[in-house]
């Protein structure tokens, strides 16, 4: 799939290499790729400033604009030949080395030198690969393609230090399991245990959307298992593990919080495509399968030793 990638990426390669700077596909895209995914929306990391990159995609794109050049990123459209379906949308961020106030998730941007510098600060290995272009040379230092066949989420830097700058990977964590259908890595994973009060800090705008992307995934089941596993739920859906209600070993009540999931696995079942009677996916309709008993645990009671 990386052999096969559009033309007009190589040029916009060719063009940085002409002009001295390093171009590089990054993230989701070469994830994305090795899974048999193809995007014609591609991310790409730079030595060039912001300044460069904008005069560059000036002259390679139909369009371009600026996504947010203090942190280094322009955006830019080539429309496709063969009409919107092959246009090509790109951002180009400057090589980043962050540093984070420990009171907020906002990081302090700082411009850096080296692809592998930049790849460091990703989240998960399997979004800190990259691929040079033009030369489609395969940049893996952190072994994110061993994490990608064993299925596995697993931050390049200790996850304390990671979970700790940006608290919201924490929440990624989840979506992605949901997303791909991996596992979180052992030690990401009892960092992740330790550190859900860090959610504190992020707005609930972007736990929010997390949570969403989560919800609409091919397996939200499998997320929000983490996130109940984890203590994560207790910060930002504390409904859902309260329904993990006592079970009664006399009279064997269902386990609500078990119940639940299976209602959603049903939910999900029931949707009928993107051009069907229910869209998928339907946000509203796995949140009320999802939610529908949330009002059981602060109403429950046991009347004559039955609940």
């Amino acid at each position: 799939m990386l052999t096969e990638m559009a033309p007009a990426a190589i040029e916009l390669g060719e063009a940085f290499r002409a002009a001295g700077h390093e171009l590089a596909l990054v993230g989701g895209p070469v994830r994305d790729a090795f899974l048999g995914r193809a995007s014609n929306d591609l991310d790409f990391a730079t030595s060039a400033s912001p300044d460069e990159t904008e005069a560059l995609l000036a002259r390679w794109g139909d369009a371009h604009w600026d996504i947010g050049k203090e942190f280094g990123t322009i955006g830019a459209k080539r429309f496709g030949r063969g009409g919107p379906g092959d246009d090509l949308v790109v951002e180009v961020t400057t090589y980043r080395t962050d540093e984070y106030d420990p009171t907020s998730r906002k990081p302090v941007v700082a411009f850096g030198d080296t692809l592998e510098g930049d790849l460091s600060r990703r989240d998960f290995t399997v979004n800190a690969m990259a691929v040079r272009v033009p030369e489609m040379t395969f940049v893996d230092p952190f072994d994110g393609l061993d994490d990608l066949a064993r299925r596995v989420l697993r931050t390049p830097i200790a996850p304390e230090r990671s979970f700790d700058d940006d608290p919201l990977r924490m929440m990624r964590a989840a979506r992605f399991a949901a997303q791909l259908g991996f596992d979180v890595d052992g030690g990401t994973l009892a960092a992740l245990v330790l550190m859900t009060e860090r959610i504190e800090i992020v707005s609930a705008e972007r736990v929010r959307d997390e949570l969403s992307k989560l919800l609409c995934a091919a397996s939200p089941r499998r997320g929000l298992e983490v996130l109940v596993d984890t203590g994560l739920a207790d910060h930002v859906l504390p409904e859902l593990p309260a329904l993990k209600l006592e079970i009664d070993e006399h009279h064997r009540h269902k386990d609500v919080y078990e119940h639940s999931l299976t209602v959603l696995d049903q939910a999900i079942a029931q949707e009928t495509g993107p051009d069907g009677v229910v869209p998928a996916p339907d946000l509203v309709l796995r949140l009320a399968a999802l939610l529908h008993d949330v009002g059981k645990p602060p109403t429950r009671r046991f009347e004559q030793g039955e609940a």
